[in-house]
C-alpha cells in the first residue's frame, strides 16, 4: 500500500467507488458524481485532500460539540491511549468508565444514576427495549411485551431499534423482521393527522395516546420518545408541553418511560438534556453522539434502581441481563467524554449556546417569506426548513426531484456541508459555532435555496 501522502485525491475517489459501501446514499449516484474526501477538521470546518474548506453544518452526523481536533480532547486521547486502550468490562471494572459514570449521574436527570455502556445510539435503544421487557419478566408481568411509539419516530438501524421507528421510507422494508408495536401519532403540526391548526388544536394527539394507554397497559412494557425534536423525522418539533403530558401518562398507566436522548443529549436544545426543559424524569434514557463530542464510538442507556434492582437475585436465577457489547465502556471514549463534560463547564458551553439559539431564531424569519418555504422549526441550535412545491397547498416536492439533495450541492459550492432530510434542509452545527459561522451557514443555505427553488 502507498503512503498516504503519495495517494492522490483522484486514487482515493477511485478506491472510494471500488470498495466502500455508503450508509444511507443511493451508490448509483455516488458512482456518477465526483465526491469531496475529507482529510482534516479545523474547529468547525472540515477540509478536503485538495485544501478546500467546508463548514461542518451537520456536525458531523450530530456528534461533534466543541468543534474538530480540539486540543484538550485531542490530549486526552493521547493521554489514556498510553495507559490502556481497551479491557472489557465483562467480569472486570475500568476506571475511566467508572470515572464516568460518577460524572454523568451528576448531570443526568435524578434518580437516573445506573450506567449501561454500549457503542452508538442504536445499540443504546436496543439495550433500552430489551431492559424494559426484561424488567416486566422479572416484576412477573411477562405479558407486557409491546411498545408504544410514535409515527415519524427514528430510533436507529439496528432491528430491534427499527422496530420502535416510524418512518416507512427507512423501516417498511424491513417489517417481516420487526416486531409488532402500537403506534401513536405523533405531533407534526406542519402536516397534522388529525387535521386540526396548531394554536387550537390543545394537542389532541395525547387524547390518541391515552386511549391507547387505556385498551393496551396491560400488554405494554414501555412507550419510546425522542423528547422535544424527532431529528430523523423530519427536526419535527413537538409543542410545549407535550412531552410532560407523556410522562404524566405514562405514570398514571404504569408504563416505563423510555427517552431517546440521543441526539438531544448534551446541549443540542439549550439544556443538558431535553427532558430538563420540563423537568421531566423518564424510566430510562438512551445517550450518545455527542457524549464524545464526535471523537469515539460511546453510548449509555441510563435507568434508576427500581430498574436495576429487578435484575438482582441469585445466580441461578438467571435474572442476570444477559446483553453486551465487545467495546463496552471502551476508556478512550470514556477519557474523551470525561474531558468533553470538563469544557462543558470551563467554556461555559450552556450559557454561551443562549446567544446563538437566538440569533438563528431571527435568521430563520428571513426564510418565512421565500415561496417553496412551507414550514420553519428550531428546536435549540437544530432546525428544519422544510421545503414545499406549492406554498398554499403545502403540496412536498417528488422525491424524484431530489430538491434537497441539489440544495446541499448548491451549499457544497459556496462551502458549507449540508445533508438533507428528504426536502427538510437541516442546520445542526457543532455547539461551539461562532456567531459569524452561523451567520454563514444560515446564509448559504438560504442563498442555495434560492437558487434551486427559485428558477
Amino acid at each position: 500500500m502507498q503512503k498516504q501522502d503519495s495517494i492522490t485525491t483522484e486514487q482515493l475517489r477511485q478506491w472510494d467507488k471500488r470498495y466502500v459501501w455508503h450508509p444511507f446514499t443511493q451508490m448509483q449516484d455516488w458512482q456518477r458524481d465526483e465526491q469531496i474526501i475529507i482529510a482534516k477538521g479545523e474547529g468547525c470546518w472540515l477540509i478536503d485532500t485538495d485544501g478546500n474548506r467546508y463548514l461542518d453544518g451537520v456536525a458531523s452526523m450530530w456528534t461533534n460539540v466543541h468543534g474538530h481536533c480540539r486540543k484538550e480532547l485531542n490530549d486526552a486521547l493521547k493521554e489514556q491511549v498510553d495507559f490502556l486502550e481497551h479491557s472489557t468490562l465483562l467480569g472486570l471494572g475500568s476506571e475511566q468508565s467508572i470515572i464516568l459514570a460518577a460524572r454523568l449521574a451528576e448531570i443526568t436527570p435524578e434518580g437516573l444514576d445506573r450506567f449501561f455502556y454500549s457503542d452508538n445510539g442504536s445499540t443504546a435503544m436496543e439495550v433500552a427495549v430489551k431492559m424494559a421487557y426484561q424488567y416486566q419478566v422479572h416484576s412477573g408481568r411477562p405479558e407486557r411485551s409491546r411498545f408504544i411509539t410514535f409515527r415519524n419516530a427514528y430510533h436507529g438501524d439496528t432491528i430491534g431499534a427499527v422496530s420502535v421507528g416510524g418512518i416507512g421510507i427507512y423501516h417498511t422494508t424491513f417489517k417481516p423482521l420487526m416486531f409488532e408495536t402500537y403506534q401513536a401519532p405523533a405531533p407534526y403540526c406542519y402536516r397534522c393527522e388529525c387535521g386540526l391548526k396548531k394554536e387550537s388544536c390543545g394537542m389532541e394527539c395525547l387524547d390518541s395516546l391515552e386511549e391507547l394507554m387505556k385498551n393496551n397497559a396491560a400488554s405494554t412494557a414501555g412507550l419510546v420518545i425522542e423528547p422535544l425534536l424527532q431529528g430523523a423525522g423530519g427536526m419535527i418539533v413537538q409543542p410545549a408541553g407535550f412531552l410532560k403530558r407523556v410522562r404524566e401518562l405514562c405514570s398514571r398507566y404504569d408504563i416505563l418511560m423510555i427517552v431517546d436522548e440521543v441526539a438531544t443529549g448534551f446541549g443540542r436544545t439549550g439544556a443538558m438534556f431535553a427532558c430538563n426543559h420540563e423537568d421531566v424524569v423518564p424510566d430510562i434514557m438512551a445517550l450518545s453522539k455527542g457524549i464524545a463530542a464526535g471523537y469515539l464510538p460511546l453510548a449509555v442507556t441510563v435507568t434508576s434502581d427500581m430498574v436495576y434492582a429487578a435484575f438482582l437475585g441469585d445466580y441461578a436465577e438467571l435474572k442476570t441481563f444477559f446483553h453486551g457489547h465487545t467495546f463496552t465502556g471502551n476508556p478512550l471514549a470514556c477519557a474523551v467524554a470525561l474531558r468533553s463534560l470538563q469544557l462543558f463547564q470551563s467554556d461555559n458551553l450552556l450559557s454561551e449556546l443562549q446567544s446563538k439559539i437566538s440569533l438563528l431564531k431571527q435568521r430563520l424569519e428571513e426564510f418565512t417569506v421565500m415561496p417553496h418555504v412551507g414550514d420553519i422549526r428550531q428546536c435549540g441550535l437544530a432546525a428544519g426548513i422544510e421545503l414545499v412545491e406549492n406554498r398554499e397547498t403545502g403540496t412536498p416536492y417528488p422525491w424524484e426531484e431530489r430538491v434537497g439533495i441539489r440544495v446541499c450541492l448548491e451549499a457544497r459550492k459556496l462551502g458549507v456541508f449540508s445533508r438533507p432530510l428528504g426536502n427538510t434542509i437541516v442546520i445542526f452545527p457543532p455547539l461551539v459555532i461562532s456567531h459569524d459561522e452561523l451567520d454563514l451557514l444560515v446564509g448559504v443555505l438560504q442563498e442555495s435555496i434560492r437558487a434551486v427553488t427559485e428558477k
